[in-house]
């Protein structure tokens, strides 16, 4: 126990660890537990909003969600760049070529800024159209345009988060990236109801609010960001020798991040078409789903920091010439996450009104939430294993892989079966919900499959 409570702190506090090198379950733990603790910091942005927006109606927490299945393309294309970030910067991490670690990093940052501020600007002028366009009443557009047009307005703030905290995380420093989130969320947490609610000399925004006090939370903590990358003393340092713009490691990373984007731009237009479908059934059942799928997210944000070690893990030591090491470190992942997630699959599917009360009072929503979170829930088992396989490919610097997985399982099968089980069988929002568990579900075993098939280790980037 002293030994792991030792290794815990090393692992938040920030180590100097050679990755490619250090015992394979230590590095894992030394790279997960950091890793968890962000996704803890950036799911609970989404939670905080939630459970104040939800004061101001159904409306309001529909619009959060309609609003977060549009953003989704952003974090598509911010997921991409930070894959092709985490796999580009691993490699040269593992060859020990730091001088084109800091390279790929600072052009990283000049492509996925440039992105972002020219679908800020697309996303601020049409705002309103793209919630109508998701079924979003007048009134709702009236009461949360704003709210839109600001997040997606200021979009390059989420897109520098992600990719500087891809950098730190690939380079093994996953432990700044934490604390660049907690900064995030300590702020956001303050401002929220002062924002929404004007308590104190705040103005009173109510939903406008909310996306003030998220933005403002972020870009503060994109500005340490900066601070730590260039004044900092971590593996990655930047400094005027990197002011420069390398145009052939520019098309480099959007080469690589083309499937990135592609696997989770094909996964996100799908996640919009089902909230389209479920919007059909009314603002109670969208402002249902948002809040069951918060829980969701948040229960699987282990998941994710896992997959993000492994995947750090698979870069590293392919660089380092070591591809069965970063094989193993996938299984010990894989498996860790199927265990820990089935558990907290079982506890949702025994008692999911519990957890939607923590959230809401509404008793609207309370049975249509937990209805949809008992029955996502029975994928959980395989979740957490997929997420995994589909990080190893990504690291690897292949993303082709996952791209055919995504437009197989989701466009192919899981909207045809969404359509068919919500209308023909007459299911309704429920036959949503059982064609997520079925397509995540069947994204897993295929994943898994073509992982021991071992093409991955063959990929140069």
């Amino acid at each position: 126990m002293v030994k792991f409570f030792k290794e815990l702190k090393e692992a938040i506090v920030g180590t100097e660890q050679d990755f490619t090198e250090v015992k394979l379950s230590k590095a894992i733990l030394l790279l997960s537990i950091p890793m968890v603790l962000e996704m803890v910091m950036e799911s609970t942005f989404a939670v905080v909003d939630i459970v104040f927006v939800q004061k101001l109606g159904s409306d309001a927490v529909a619009i959060v969600g309609l609003t977060e299945s549009l953003i989704s393309i952003v974090y598509s294309i911010a997921w991409g760049l930070s894959m092709s970030t985490t796999s580009i910067v691993s490699r040269r991490f593992g060859e020990k070529n730091y001088t084109g670690a800091n390279n790929a990093a600072f052009q990283s940052i000049i492509t996925g800024s440039s992105v972002a501020l020219v679908l800020g600007g697309l996303g601020y002028l049409f705002s309103k159209k793209l919630l109508a366009l998701m079924g979003a009443s007048p009134e709702m557009i009236t009461q949360g345009w704003t709210f839109t047009s600001i997040l997606i307005g200021a979009n390059v703030i989420i897109m520098m988060l992600f990719i500087n905290n891809a950098i730190f995380r690939s380079s093994g420093d996953a432990a700044i990236a934490l604390r660049i989130l907690f900064i995030a969320n300590v702020l956001n947490i303050i401002l929220d109801p002062c924002l929404i609610f004007g308590w104190g000399p705040f103005p009173e925004l109510g939903l406008t609010g909310a996306a003030v006090a998220t933005t403002s939370g972020r870009a503060i903590a994109v500005l340490v960001q900066f601070y730590y990358l260039y004044k900092g003393k971590f593996r990655i340092k930047l400094g005027r020798i990197n002011f420069f713009i390398d145009w052939c490691m520019i098309r480099h990373i959007l080469m690589v991040s083309l499937g990135g984007i592609g696997q989770n731009i094909i996964a996100t237009a799908s996640w919009i078409f089902m909230v389209r479908v479920i919007s059909g059934f009314g603002s109670v059942v969208v402002a249902s789903y948002t809040i069951a799928i918060r829980i969701i997210l948040f229960a699987l944000l282990p998941s994710w920091g896992l997959s993000n070690a492994a995947s750090t893990l698979v870069g590293q030591n392919l660089g380092a010439k070591k591809p069965e090491r970063a094989e193993r470190a996938v299984k010990i992942s894989a498996i860790v996450n199927f265990m820990v997630q089935g558990v907290v699959g079982i506890i949702f599917i025994l008692f999911p009104e519990f957890f939607i009360k923590l959230i809401t009072s509404d008793a609207s929503i309370i049975p249509l939430a937990a209805d949809s979170l008992r029955i996502i829930s029975y994928g959980f088992f395989f979740y957490g294993v997929g997420m995994v396989m589909v990080q190893a490919f990504n690291g690897a610097g292949d993303t082709t892989t996952p791209t055919l997985i995504n437009i197989f399982c989701f466009w192919l099968f899981e909207i045809p079966l969404s359509l068919l089980l919500s209308y023909t069988f007459g299911l309704k929002e429920n036959g949503v919900y059982y064609s997520i568990v079925i397509a995540e579900s069947t994204i897993a075993i295929i994943a898994y499959y073509l992982f021991r098939k071992g093409n991955w280790k063959l990929r140069n980037v």
